[in-house]
């Protein structure tokens, strides 16, 4: 089970941390977008449910988040399962919405400040993960 490796074309090989670190990434990107949807029907219908703090630069209304973070959590999680299914146009969908999903919540910060940059962090890891992925991995390795 341990070391497990793919040929690359180039000659040298993925290792099993590669094909784990994708797979996690898939799996971030369904559970956060999920989340981030979630977090976004909960602006969508309570407007009061976000806490603005005060001379913030970037303040939008709650419902406008609460619609930025729906569209972005499901777009995020359906990129997530094509990640998963090794697709090539998902990863870079997912490089995308990813980064998207970052910059969404530099701007939610002063609503959720510990879940905004935990998310960040999170998109950041994302978009390393899908990056170094090659495409040989991704088809042999996710049928």
């Amino acid at each position: 089970m341990g070391g497990v490796r793919m040929a690359r074309s180039s000659g040298s090989s993925a290792s099993g941390w590669a094909v784990g670190f994708v797979l996690f990434a898939g799996i971030m990107m369904i559970m956060s977008g999920v989340f981030e949807a979630l977090a976004g029907f909960a602006g969508i219908l309570e407007d009061k449910f976000y806490v603005v703090t005060s001379d913030y630069a970037y303040e939008f209304d709650a419902t406008t988040w609460g619609w930025i973070h729906l569209v972005v959590g499901i777009i995020v999680a359906a990129a997530g399962v094509g990640v998963m299914s090794g697709r090539l146009w998902a990863r870079v969908i997912g490089v995308v919405v990813a980064s998207v999903s970052a910059v969404a919540n530099f701007f939610f910060i002063p609503y959720y400040p510990f879940w905004s940059v935990l998310l960040i962090a999170l998109d950041v890891f994302v978009i390393w993960a899908l990056c170094v992925y090659g495409r040989e991995e991704a088809q042999s390795s996710f049928r």
